[in-house]
């Protein structure tokens, strides 16, 4: 509608004196507008790249409680909520490095062929069947009860971040993890990518994901 106005503007000023002046004075601003729209569009566009809202430019973001206390609380659909709460019952002792590292390996999930698509599903993958589950508080015969309020405010956060896609790729395209403390036995088959605080991280490469390739 912008663009209308300023072209009426044009064709009423060029039958007025002066009219060279007044068409190349609007014509820039006329040029501005268009520049103005085209560039509004592609930053809308590209909000698409995330999983969520498009992230903030955050200079000064760390993998720290205080980065994580002074930020907003984190909400959002059922796909956050399933990683938030796979955070907490999964990740919630480790350090927040380990957390975005635990986030970033579900998100891989999705991106891989070998697990389903949606963060929901890869959490609930398995679950009902005792043992059986990729997430072992799904299905290890417990109700699950969120009793750290912080905690869980703290990992909400996480996974609000890793949904927006503000972290960096700390685990080169992992898909699995496990503690230090066992040894499963595909780790001796797939690639050990990273360790971080109490977890070791490692790649299927028959599934590598968008992000290890």
């Amino acid at each position: 509608m912008r663009s209308f106005v300023l072209a009426a503007c044009v064709a009423v000023t060029l039958a007025s004196p002066g009219a060279a002046i007044a068409e190349t004075a609007l014509g820039r601003l006329f040029q501005r507008d268009q520049s103005t729209q085209t560039s509004t569009s592609r930053q809308r566009s590209g909000g698409f790249l995330f999983f969520g809202r498009k992230p903030a430019k955050t200079k000064q973001m760390s993998y720290s409680t205080t980065w994580l206390d002074a930020q907003p609380a984190a909400a959002g659909d059922a796909n956050f909520e399933c990683l938030a709460q796979a955070l907490y019952f999964e990740a919630r002792g480790e350090a927040v490095k380990g957390q975005f590292a635990v986030a970033e390996v579900i998100l891989n999930r999705v991106k891989s062929a070998q697990f389903p698509n949606s963060v929901c599903g890869v959490v609930k993958q398995g679950t009902g069947r005792l043992n059986q589950c990729q997430f072992s508080y799904n299905c290890d015969g417990r109700t699950e009860v969120i009793g750290e309020r912080q905690a869980y405010a703290r990992v909400a956060k996480v996974a609000r971040a890793v949904l927006d896609g503000v972290q960096e790729e700390l685990t080169d395209g992992a898909t699995y993890y496990h503690t230090t403390a066992v040894r499963p036995r595909w780790s001796r088959v797939f690639t050990n990518t990273a360790q971080i605080g109490v977890h070791l991280f490692y790649r299927d490469e028959r599934y590598r994901t968008a992000s290890s390739e």
